[in-house]
């Protein structure tokens, strides 16, 4: 068969299986009188096996290889092909990614494009001052996509950089709370709380929902955040987390000051006091989780607090005793 014929039903050009004959990879088997290259059945079945292992990857060196080395191995270079292959998938899916974070942005303009890009490479930088810089510009130099906001506060461990993911995601809307909601199911308990910090950055009734029913969340230290966030925001859903933060001495000073500012109601006042000192009445409570619920009633205001406090200044224990007549020292005196 000559080489126009092998050409069109093996799909390789003509050009090409010239390329193939000086490299070695398949000779023809004769030549016709007028000197013309002529294929055999072995000739076009080789050539069919070389289009095949290229086809996985192998380069024409390793194809010869392949062919004519009988001792020729295959296993090591399939794992290296493996190995190629999934660094290539990963290099053309964060390419799509970064490609639709730019068109999602809207560009008007090739400048907005590369601001765009700039500020992307500035978030996803080793320094954590040039991700706080992309952070802090995310709003004001050009409109970054909000899921690389998201996957950037998400897995950002520098605490003043995430302050300014937060802060930038906080001016996204809708869009970067519903994405964050998603970062509350993730198995990492660090992205857990990065999420809820995140949502409690939003000033949101949006945000106020999400954290509402993140407070029967599976994961302790997302109910916590999300009692504290919800308590600066008046929102008496989180006051039983808010007790036993207290009780379990997990950021207990700040949950007592949620607690005082829910106390500034009237209404929540007395309920919080009854939940104190319920929580001092159980009788397998600690000397010290008594005394954190004792320094918790001083920021209460209301008579039930007061006649709690005149109890415990009465208490065996001599330092809740101690603190609780201190408080209401203090109490008498600003009345």
């Amino acid at each position: 068969m000559l080489i126009g014929d092998v050409a069109r039903r093996s799909g390789v050009s003509a050009r090409m299986l010239r390329h193939y004959e000086s490299l070695g990879l398949v000779q023809p088997t004769g030549r016709t009188g007028s000197g013309y290259r002529e294929y055999s059945g072995e000739d076009i079945r080789r050539i069919f096996h070389i289009e095949s292992l290229r086809s996985l990857g192998l380069s024409l060196r390793d194809v010869g290889r392949a062919l004519d080395d009988p001792g020729f191995a295959p296993a090591e270079l399939v794992d290296d092909l493996i190995r190629r292959t999934r660094d290539r998938i990963a290099a053309e899916t964060e390419l799509l990614t970064r490609l639709r974070r730019i068109g999602a942005a809207e560009p008007a303009g090739w400048e907005d494009v590369l601001q765009v890009v700039a500020l992307l490479q500035g978030l996803g930088s080793s320094s954590a001052a040039a991700r706080q810089r992309a952070a802090l510009s995310a709003v004001e130099e050009a409109p970054v996509p909000v899921e690389a906001l998201v996957e950037a506060v998400l897995s950002e461990s520098d605490p003043n950089v995430a302050g300014a993911l937060r802060w930038a995601l906080a001016q996204s809307g809708e869009d970067g709370l519903a994405l964050l909601a998603e970062g509350l199911g993730s198995r990492a308990a660090e992205v857990r709380k990065r999420a809820v910090q995140s949502i409690a950055e939003f000033p949101n009734g949006a945000a106020t929902a999400r954290l509402q029913d993140t407070l029967t969340h599976p994961d302790i230290v997302v109910r916590r955040y999300a009692a504290l966030a919800l308590g600066a925001r008046g929102v008496a859903d989180a006051v039983p987390t808010l007790l036993d933060m207290i009780v379990e001495e997990r950021n207990d000073a700040d949950a007592a000051d949620a607690l005082s500012t829910l106390a500034s109601d009237p209404a929540l006042a007395d309920q919080i006091a009854t939940g104190l000192v319920d929580c001092l009445a159980h009788d397998t409570l600690g000397a010290p989780a008594r005394r954190r619920l004792t320094q918790a009633l001083a920021d209460i205001p209301g008579a039930l607090a007061s006649r709690a406090l005149a109890d415990l200044s009465q208490d065996e224990d001599r330092a809740v005793a101690l603190t609780a007549t201190y408080i209401l020292k203090l109490r008498n005196a600003r009345e």
